[in-house]
């Protein structure tokens, strides 16, 4: 099987992302009411985008080429097409550091939570323990244990898990709104 890179055009050691338009509305989201160079992608262009961007490893440099007919792309409205891509890039860097801090705010709340539950849980079992010595004062004291410990799943689960993947795809973002975007006119 062919690797990812064969499948890509590569001039001057960067890969090359093409998309083949007939009309400069098919890159963008028809139902944006936002003025031409803030309008957000289409989200097939997006997909297309972001998913060969992340197919390959970080380190990769990439350069968008949009192709439009020979009319259209020595246009006024072409060259406004790089910076709304860039634009549109920008502000999904901006909405994922949004969330990343929001996931992280919740996070540390769910931390503080889960701590003061576990500590709550070990003085209370072991208070428990201290004055009963029986088989179900054993019982509860365990089931406290327990039930301190699954408390702090959730913050584990945030702050170890779910935090990386908000990062790589704030950097995927970034990334993209950075690289050199050409319009050229479509081949014949």
């Amino acid at each position: 099987m062919a690797d990812i890179e064969s499948r890509y055009k590569k001039v001057d050691g960067r890969i090359l992302i093409e998309i083949k338009l007939s009309s400069i509305l098919q890159l963008f989201n028809s139902f944006d009411p936002a003025p031409f160079h803030e309008k957000e992608l289409d989200s097939a262009a997006e997909h297309y985008i972001v998913g060969t961007v992340d197919d390959f490893p970080s380190k990769t440099q990439f350069r968008i080429i949009i192709y439009l007919p020979p009319d259209l792309a020595a246009s006024d409205a072409a060259k406004k097409i790089s910076p709304a891509i860039q634009n549109h890039f920008q502000y999904k860097t901006l909405v994922a550091e949004r969330a990343f801090r929001s996931r992280l705010k919740y996070g540390r709340f769910t931390l503080v939570l889960g701590v003061s539950f576990l500590f709550f849980s070990l003085v209370v079992g072991q208070y428990i323990l201290n004055i009963f010595s029986s088989f179900a004062s054993q019982l509860i004291a365990s089931a406290l244990l327990i039930a301190g410990w699954v408390a702090m799943w959730e913050p584990v689960t945030v702050l170890l898990y779910e935090l990386y993947p908000l990062v790589q795809k704030k950097k995927l973002y970034q990334k993209i709104s950075m690289m050199e975007i050409e319009i050229l006119p479509s081949p014949a």
